[in-house]
């Protein structure tokens, strides 16, 4: 199955400075392509990955030392527990949507389709994108296209879906590009699309909810100088990234003890971001929003 390459592959190998006994997690296990080349580094270590997408089941590695768990990552901490692999060494995050569930034109999740709008990365859950469009108010509507999307006139693109769906139901790609036309400007519709599918996408998965749960957990389940990897493609990703390595939370504000200590429980080990060269872009345009932040336990 076509997934392309994993973005910034040697830099997350790097990264989590990988210790051949270790215990390793993958929890955005997509193609493959990730854990593949984390099993190279292990000899007697385990991996485990974690896919809620059942096309991910398709590429499952065929090696002792391997273990895909088909679950949604916020869940963690129960099935490392279960398994009885805690705690960790290192765990790595590749967040957003693979590039062969952008390329699949059924699932929903590319504009350059016109395909029914599901958007679910896990196709056994109910809300889809169509029924986020036909259901949400117009209040809660305009609230992800701003806070999701970072849409400028999300008010006005909320008046339009709503005005739209009460003649008839956003159920395509189409439908939507055409309730929502007069809100696009002109030469700039790629990116107001973009920036719509986002919105509904982190919606419909409840994306950040779960980021969160997944960074909460990642500080109680690897062990002190064990590593946190995390690629993010947007910046609402990437700011909860950024202050729970600074900090510890999510807000950003680091806690000090009576001496006026840091009381933080990661270091960063890359000051800023990493991101992918020219070249890595050239070959897949997927990395061009790519940020990869590398933290270790304390």
């Amino acid at each position: 199955m076509d997934y392309h390459n994993p973005v910034l592959l040697k830099n997350c190998i790097e990264g989590l400075n990988i210790n051949p006994k270790g215990i390793y997690v993958d929890v955005t296990f997509g193609g493959g392509g990730h854990s593949r080349e984390i099993l190279k580094h292990l000899t007697t270590g385990k991996l485990y990955a974690f896919d809620q997408d059942e096309d991910a089941v398709k590429n499952k590695i065929d090696d002792e030392r391997f273990v895909l768990i088909r679950q949604n990552f916020r869940y963690l901490k129960n099935f490392l527990k279960m398994y009885n692999a805690l705690p960790i060494d290192g765990l790595l995050a590749d967040l957003g949507v693979s590039s062969h569930q952008f390329d699949e034109a059924e699932r929903g999740f590319s504009t350059r389709f016109d395909a029914k709008l599901d958007m679910r990365m896990d196709r056994g859950a109910k809300l889809t994108a169509a029924e986020v469009l036909n259901t949400y108010t117009e209040e809660d509507l305009k609230r992800i296209f701003k806070m999701y999307g970072e849409v400028e006139n999300a008010g006005r693109l909320a008046y339009h879906i709503v005005h739209s769906r009460n003649t008839k139901k956003i159920e395509t790609v189409n439908d939507l590009k055409l309730a929502i036309d007069k809100c696009v400007k002109r030469g700039r519709e790629n990116k107001y699309y973009a920036q719509v599918f986002q919105a509904l996408r982190i919606e419909v998965n409840k994306e950040l909810d779960a980021l969160k749960e997944l960074l909460t957990q990642s500080l109680e389940v690897i062990k002190p100088g064990g590593r946190l990897v995390v690629i993010s493609y947007q910046s609402l990703e990437d700011k909860l990234v950024k202050n729970i390595i600074r900090s510890g939370k999510f807000e950003g504000e680091v806690e000090k003890d009576f001496f006026g200590n840091q009381l933080t429980p990661l270091t960063a080990i890359t000051r800023k971001a990493i991101v992918p060269s020219e070249e890595e872009i050239a070959e897949n345009s997927r990395a061009r929003s790519a940020k990869l932040r590398i933290a270790e336990k304390k």
